[in-house]
């Protein structure tokens, strides 16, 4: 885990994970312009506020897509630094003023011991395979200083099950589902092709693994969560019912979400998972 690593000169990044940001969808927008989004936001800078160390840290943004988070960070009063394998997305985060570089989560380009904290808001899901998923955690907690904070976001494994079927699109994903019910993953997913979905367990065991400790795992969008999906599958070009626009369906799901928290056995509830470790 101390053995500098040599950069590679291009990131081997998958060809359907380029495909897919570089020309099928815009990763800021949906953070800011879907319901879902703006709650996964609100939640995950809630958290971030909670674990990280106080302003000023050097953080690293590792696989941090067009920069919103590491633009709140920043924000924050961090010194931030972001790594993408997709051009698009360094080239975003650049023009926001971002410290940007293009690179692998598995070959880190950085020194030991180089940051106070990191975040890791895609790689886990963006890796199927399991030694990929420990090379990347091997390789943030090496550029991680002791005491330092890693904070990874993941999908639950029922995420898909419950979103499609919400969506009313299950028994034409069935097939897929089923797939990813059985083994976390379905190469026939025609949202996102490289694409791992955990079980709480299984997330907590890669990160315990890699030497964090302790490590606590959160509903990130909590049961809240699935009101939203709910809203931008159905109402995303529609106005809302008397009853929806009665109060804004953010602020309901950020409060339930934030009620569940209260209760651990509530994390299975939530579509996606953040883990929350320290390197000892």
């Amino acid at each position: 885990m101390d053995t500098p690593v040599i950069p590679l000169d291009r990131p081997s990044v998958d060809p359907a994970i380029e495909r897919h940001y570089s020309s099928r969808w815009d990763e800021a927008a949906r953070l800011n312009s879907t319901v879902k989004g703006r709650l996964e936001q609100a939640r995950l800078y809630d958290f971030l506020g909670q674990w990280f160390p106080s302003a000023p840290a050097r953080i690293a943004d590792i696989g941090g897509g067009p920069g919103v988070h590491a633009g709140w960070l920043r924000d924050q009063g961090h010194d931030v630094v972001l790594l993408d394998p997709v051009q698009r997305h360094v080239d975003q985060a650049n023009a926001a003023g971002i410290t940007a570089e293009l690179g692998d989560g598995r070959r880190l380009p950085w020194p030991n011991e180089s940051f106070d904290a990191v975040l890791m808001a895609g790689p886990l899901y963006h890796l199927p395979d399991a030694s990929d998923r420990r090379l990347a955690l091997r390789e943030a907690l090496r550029v991680l200083r002791p005491g330092g904070v890693l904070a990874a976001v993941a999908i639950n494994r029922a995420a898909n099950l419950i979103g499609s079927t919400l969506a009313n699109t299950l028994l034409t994903r069935h097939g897929i589902v089923r797939d990813i019910l059985e083994t976390g993953h379905s190469a026939n997913n025609e949202r996102m092709a490289r694409c791992y979905y955990h079980r709480e367990s299984e997330l907590r065991s890669e990160l315990v693994s890699a030497g964090l400790r302790p490590v606590n795992i959160f509903g990130l969008t909590g049961p809240g969560g699935w009101l939203t999906v709910m809203i931008d599958a159905h109402f995303k070009k529609q106005p809302y019912t008397d009853k929806l626009a009665e109060h804004d369906p953010l602020d309901t799901a950020l409060e339930c979400s934030r009620l569940a928290d209260r209760l651990p056995e509530l994390v299975a509830a939530s579509s996606l998972f953040l883990a929350v470790g320290q390197k000892g």
